[in-house]
């Protein structure tokens, strides 16, 4: 038996893995990250894309249709609809990040808490946290969106709070498994603290499978911020957010349907190209975890 066949044999080839349903081609992912970078840069620099005015208004020019001028048309007063979508951009992409960004510190901070210190703490956040899951999210953002009010923040934050509860959980989780691993006794048999064990490893080791899934979260934060708005909890005009344009052309479909259509195909394109790339993330992060 020569050397060659015994390393065959000690280390076998592994298995390929089938193409499942739910597997993004790498052009596929490439293509979701050009759309989103441009979406980015839509929300940082919109001047790059349009020069017109967002909330500057022309009812003599109103439901134009598209031109050299007016590339996608105007709405019912005449604002130029390109020039809001792509001022729009800032307000969905930031909603989505920084609503995620609220149910993530706040879901790492209880999930922490609940997994490590086990006992009362853990039996109450988990309680708290199952009330929260009782009720409809429409709910508690209706309740919170009463208590601050209308406005941009108070919908970030009706949409943060209800991200907050499925990252706490999914924290508590990732906690528990690693309180189990072997690098975290070793820790304690040499003496570190509690602060130590948490901040250097429990935590930097849990935030991999929490960050993978707050990707795919910001889709969502966009798609129900923008439901909010349609529904009139949301932003108020004349902020060109793209839920909010939605409920306002809806009763002129019949005279311009143009602008209802480009709102929707912006938030469609814009959270399939999240979730494009939140998928990918997660295979890859999944394969990592798998190979170790």
């Amino acid at each position: 038996m020569t050397i060659e066949a015994t390393r065959q044999q000690l280390s076998p080839r592994q298995p390929r893995q089938p193409r499942g349903r739910g597997t993004f081609a790498p052009v596929g992912v490439l293509i979701a990250f050009v759309v989103f970078a441009l979406l980015v840069l839509a929300a940082l620099a919109p001047w790059l894309f349009t020069q017109h005015d967002p909330i500057a208004s022309d009812p003599r020019n109103a439901f134009a249709s598209p031109s050299a001028e007016h590339w996608l048309g105007t709405d019912q007063i005449g604002r130029d609809l390109f020039s809001r979508l792509v001022h729009g951009a800032r307000y969905s992409i930031s909603l989505g990040v920084f609503a995620t960004l609220i149910g993530l510190v706040g879901g790492v901070i209880l999930g922490v808490l609940a997994g490590y210190t086990r006992g009362i703490w853990d039996r109450a956040i988990t309680r708290f946290l199952d009330v929260l899951l009782a009720f409809p999210d429409v709910l508690v953002a209706l309740v919170t969106i009463t208590v601050l009010g209308p406005g941009e923040w108070s919908l970030i934050w009706a949409v943060g709070l209800g991200r907050l509860p499925g990252a706490a959980r999914l924290v508590r989780g990732e906690v528990l498994r690693i309180k189990q691993s072997g690098f975290v006794r070793a820790g304690v048999g040499i003496g570190l603290t509690q602060r130590q064990l948490v901040l250097r490893h429990i935590v930097p080791n849990s935030l991999g499978s929490v960050l993978v899934s707050s990707v795919l979260g910001v889709g969502v934060s966009i798609i129900f911020g923008a439901s909010l708005s349609f529904l009139g909890l949301g932003s108020v005009p004349p902020t060109p957010e793209w839920g909010l344009m939605l409920s306002e052309a809806r009763q002129y479909l019949s005279i311009s349907p143009w602008t209802a259509i480009w709102p929707g195909i912006f938030i469609t394109i814009t959270v399939v190209s999240i979730t494009v790339i939140g998928r990918w993330a997660q295979q890859r992060f999944i394969a990592k975890r798998s190979s170790l």
